[in-house]
């Protein structure tokens, strides 16, 4: 079996983070998302991977390479615009072949992998597998309705009026038969090849689709919210490990601290990751906050956010909380005279003012 990772999407929702970075990239607990899918594809078996990739291609290169250092085999697959999920499976036929696959789109996270996902369909042996799981908001994803005996009946794509609360996770095992339907629907109104088009002719050709539900969090880190919420649940499960300096400070809770890092006159409440050659001085750091390497925080407050590398929080006047800060970025309280905000503030910015 071989795995098809989805990274081709320009990521709207996340800008401006997503202007100069790829948002399969976005770091949850100081790992780019797409490493957890990657991971997770290897602890199942799974150790050819191919991964579709877009306008980002270079950036995603760049961080997995050939795959070894996640003991996988990788080949990429470029296309050419995101024309939608089928169409990735579409542009993966040659290097799929003959063999069954799992789909796994590069921005998602499963907390318990799928490795299970993986032994019922090798066990069963459907046609497709889907995982489906209860959202309040199934407008939002594919939807799929299943009949009396829990047999899928019905797939819709961001249904107005949706008849099902099941939303599709972003995970799906299918054999070659798919290949067949895709190439058999039509682009959506939206200009796309939807998966749940292609699962619904299977559906209708007669095939079996077998629906599973996950019963643990699956995150969809589209968007803001969401990324700081699979960056709770991962930090949630965090062990302490302390390899930086610490100087009259105090620690309370599981908080890692990287290399050549160094905490002076600080008090961090975990869970709490603090990446290499930090360097964070008369700090307050709150729970679910993750720092990447070479931050500098200095007499400020920090609490549930993302911090990327090389930026700068100083001299704020009020806790920061709820945020994701980019690479390079420095926030700072200035003291010269008259008093007023002065921005640098790129396109789809968010900022909010006390």
């Amino acid at each position: 079996m071989k795995g098809l990772v989805l990274s081709g999407g320009a990521g709207t929702r996340l800008r401006p983070i997503t202007h100069t970075s790829a948002k399969q990239l976005v770091p949850v607990a100081n790992k780019p998302v797409l490493f957890y899918g990657l991971e997770a594809l290897r602890a199942a078996g799974i150790d050819e991977v191919g991964i579709v990739v877009g306008d980002t291609r270079a950036e995603i290169e760049a961080a997995v390479g050939d795959g070894a250092r996640f003991g996988l085999r990788v080949t990429y697959l470029p296309q050419e615009a995101p024309l939608g999920l089928a169409h990735a499976v579409l542009i993966a036929e040659e290097y799929l072949g003959d063999q069954p696959f799992v789909m796994y789109l590069g921005d998602n996270l499963l907390k318990e992998g799928v490795t299970r996902f993986v032994r019922r369909f090798e066990e069963s042996r459907p046609d497709a597998l889907i995982l489906l799981q209860s959202v309040a908001d199934p407008g939002s994803y594919g939807v799929a309705e299943l009949d009396g005996e829990g047999r899928v009946a019905r797939l819709v794509e961001k249904p107005k009026d949706p008849r099902s609360d099941l939303a599709l996770v972003g995970v799906y095992l299918f054999t070659p038969a798919v290949f067949a339907s895709v190439k058999a629907i039509k682009p959506s109104a939206r200009n796309e090849l939807e998966i749940t088009d292609a699962i619904q002719h299977m559906i209708d050709r007669g095939l079996r689709v077998e629906p599973h539900r996950v019963t643990g969090w699956w995150k969809d880190t589209g968007k803001l919210e969401d990324v700081l919420e699979a960056n709770r649940l991962i930090l949630g499960t965090l062990t302490a490990d302390v390899r930086g300096r610490l100087v009259d400070t105090t620690l309370d809770g599981p908080v890692v601290v990287g290399e050549g890092s160094t905490l002076s006159r600080c008090t961090v409440r975990g869970p709490v990751v603090i990446g290499a050659g930090c360097r964070l001085t008369d700090a307050y750091i709150g729970p679910y906050t993750s720092i990447s390497d070479r931050v500098v925080v200095d007499q400020a407050e920090v609490e549930h956010s993302i911090v990327l590398e090389d930026s700068r929080i100083s001299r704020l006047g009020a806790r920061m909380t709820d945020s994701l800060i980019g690479r390079g970025v420095t926030i700072t309280r200035s003291e010269a005279k008259p008093v007023a905000y002065r921005f640098m503030v790129g396109d789809a910015s968010q900022i909010g003012i006390l």
